[in-house]
């Protein structure tokens, strides 16, 4: 199963961005296909938080907007939002051990073991700091 990180959620609604074709076909084909895939929880705040903020984008979306859109992302069928059921503690503190992330990498580590404790093999992202974690295969769309 795929997962999808935040940026990709980001570039999927941002106009400006150079990225938004490749993200919104890639976020699409998920949507509308009949495979599983995911979003972990906090990619939804985080994406609320960078899609609305007025220095994130040059056109941030207002909340009513961000939330619609959301809400129709999480209409498909096939999505699972990912979220942390009684074995987290332990696989996060695994994850913590294997990647030595600290401080700001954190926000990282609790999607990364989101993903492995709901049996996702791939996360889609840009961000390279997800390389750090063990069991789970990293795609970026913009490189791959």
């Amino acid at each position: 199963m795929r997962a999808l990180d935040t940026n990709i959620l980001i570039y999927a609604e941002d106009r400006a961005s150079p990225r938004r074709e490749t993200a919104l076909d890639l976020l699409q084909s998920l949507a509308n296909g009949p495979a599983p895939w995911a979003i972990p929880w906090p990619c939804i705040y985080e994406f609320l938080r960078v899609a609305t903020h007025p220095r994130a984008l040059r056109s941030p979306l207002p909340m009513s907007i961000a939330q619609s859109d959301l809400r129709a992302i999480t209409a498909s069928p096939s999505l699972l939002l990912l979220t942390e059921t009684e074995r987290h503690l332990d696989v996060l503190e695994q994850v913590l051990r294997d990647s030595g992330a600290t401080g700001s990498l954190l926000h990282d580590a609790h999607i990364a073991a989101l993903c492995i404790e709901h049996g996702v093999s791939e996360l889609v992202t840009a961000d390279r700091d997800f390389r750090r974690f063990r069991g789970l295969r990293i795609r970026d769309p913009f490189r791959d």
